[in-house]
């Protein structure tokens, strides 16, 4: 009797991920590669076990409504904005160099202007997943530099939001005022519903109800599915809608229980999600990319951190601190994924354009996590001198 294909897929997604991620964790590096890595070797470019990695995609971009909607339920309006004042111009300077750098890179490789573009809007963002991983929680909750990086990454989040809720409209034609304000529109009317919702609705709900752990978990579950459905409905995607409906209960005091617990539902999709990436890589047309993407690497690692040190410093932070936060935050980000396999499906962008991106990325993600635990403490240090919890 054989096994559904369903069922054998996912088995062999995550018990080959777990056998690499042993491998990986003895070696310091980020388990986002084991899964893409695992994705191209079983995949159809691979050794083909997996022929159809459309299988999984479904699946897969539920981990990416969940991880957004945990994003939003992790920003409190409040703390954003004690923060606000020295970390918007630090994000805004750095977002626009960089843009400017990625995009100068791809067009000196001869990439059309719009394939330019959106390889530069996507080198603007750091890695919130490798970032807030290689912190030990000491300096993530109670020191000035886990504040500084958790609001630097949560400005670029909204930033990547906005740009993934602009990526379908019509750029190519002309500049689409319209499309623009209907999104807007669109935008502005689901945050409204959502927050009259949670605070007349859930809120009482979960005030009602919140000692039976299993209704609170299916109440939150039907929410952040819900408002995906409801932002496609009115012209958004699913993942606007979802990170909306976390904001909207970022308020409430059960925010954090609520995270905690859906931490592993969302890593469970996750890493079907990098795994279907990898499973997707035409290696062919990775071998074209390569040099650029080395390039692009190598150029955004080493002036990554130097720009943020730079800007950092001029607000008076010393102590080496401006040059730490700078390397945690110089990797590419997942979200540059999310917006190179987008802007593909919806032929923003060329195929070779949406690989650089994910090469480009891949890439840093691997150097990046190696440097930061051989360098700095972290969870996963390989001295005891470095390992921090």
């Amino acid at each position: 009797m054989q096994s559904h294909p369903v069922i054998f897929t996912i088995f062999l997604i995550f018990a080959g991920a777990a056998a690499l991620a042993t491998v990986a964790l003895y070696a310091r590096l980020s388990l986002l590669i084991v899964y893409i890595a695992l994705g191209v070797l079983l995949g159809p470019f691979g050794i083909n076990i997996i022929s159809d990695p459309e299988l999984i995609q479904g699946l897969s971009h539920v981990g990416i409504i969940f991880l957004l909607f945990l994003l939003g339920m992790n920003l409190q309006p409040q703390k954003l904005l004690q923060m606000l004042r020295e970390t918007l111009l630090v994000t805004g300077v750095s977002s626009v160099l960089f843009l400017g750098l990625g995009a100068g890179i791809a067009l000196l490789f001869g990439y059309a202007l719009t394939d330019s573009f959106v390889i530069g809007a996507a080198m603007m963002f750091s890695s919130t997943i490798i970032a807030l991983k290689l912190l030990p929680t000491t300096v993530l909750h109670h020191q000035r530099m886990g504040e500084i990086i958790i609001s630097v990454l949560l400005l670029q989040d909204i930033l990547a939001i906005l740009i993934l809720m602009l990526l379908p409209a019509d750029w190519v034609n002309s500049f689409p005022v319209l499309e623009i304000f209907k999104l807007l529109g669109s935008l502005l009317g689901l945050s409204i519903f959502a927050w009259a919702f949670a605070r007349f609705v859930l809120f009482k709900l979960i005030a009602r109800f919140d000692r039976i752990q299993e209704y609170i978990f299916l109440l939150t579950i039907g929410w952040c599915l819900s408002m995906a459905e409801l932002a496609v409905m009115l012209g958004l995607s699913a993942e606007i809608g979802a990170f909306i409906g976390g904001i909207a209960l970022a308020t409430h005091p059960i925010a954090l229980y609520i995270g905690e617990s859906l931490k592993p539902l969302r890593d469970f999709f996750l890493v079907i999600f990098f795994f279907a990436l990898g499973a997707s890589f035409d290696l062919g047309i990775v071998e074209k990319v390569w040099l650029p993407a080395l390039v692009l690497t190598v150029a955004f690692m080493l002036i990554k951190p130097l720009t943020f040190k730079w800007l950092l410093s001029g607000y008076g932070e010393t102590a080496g601190r401006p040059l730490e936060t700078g390397v945690r935050l110089g990797q590419i980000s997942e979200f540059s994924l999310f917006i190179a396999v987008l802007a593909l499906q919806l032929n923003v962008i060329s195929t070779e354009a949406s690989y650089l991106i994910q090469v480009a990325t891949l890439m840093s993600f691997l150097v990046s996590s190696w440097f930061i635990v051989m360098s700095y403490p972290t969870p996963m240090a390989t001295s005891d001198k470095l390992r921090r919890d």
